[in-house]
């Protein structure tokens, strides 16, 4: 999908003129589209990934063999989307 101002019209929370690829810890936040429920769900107050969830949880994981730059620290698959926190080394 092309970008549309009439429908694409979320304004960015990035630092203006902040360099995002430089070494520092990120919090990243992945939303799936429409923000339907596809990853599992919670029960009893726990997250319970059905197929789709586990296979987002494999491929967060799978991160760093991707980007060797990247460490992984705390995260969770949510039914709609994933949050976690990544560190950049710069190396």
């Amino acid at each position: 999908m092309n970008y549309n101002p009439q429908i694409h019209h979320r304004r960015s929370i990035r630092l203006k003129g902040y360099d995002y690829s430089k070494a520092s810890y990120y919090f990243i936040t992945i939303c799936v589209h429409k923000r339907e429920c596809l990853f599992g769900e919670i029960k009893d107050g726990k997250m319970t990934l059905n197929d789709a969830g586990k296979i987002a949880n494999d491929c967060w994981i799978e991160i760093p063999k991707h980007f060797p730059n990247v460490i992984l620290h705390e995260y969770i698959v949510m039914p709609n989307h994933v949050h976690g926190i990544i560190e950049l080394t710069g190396h």
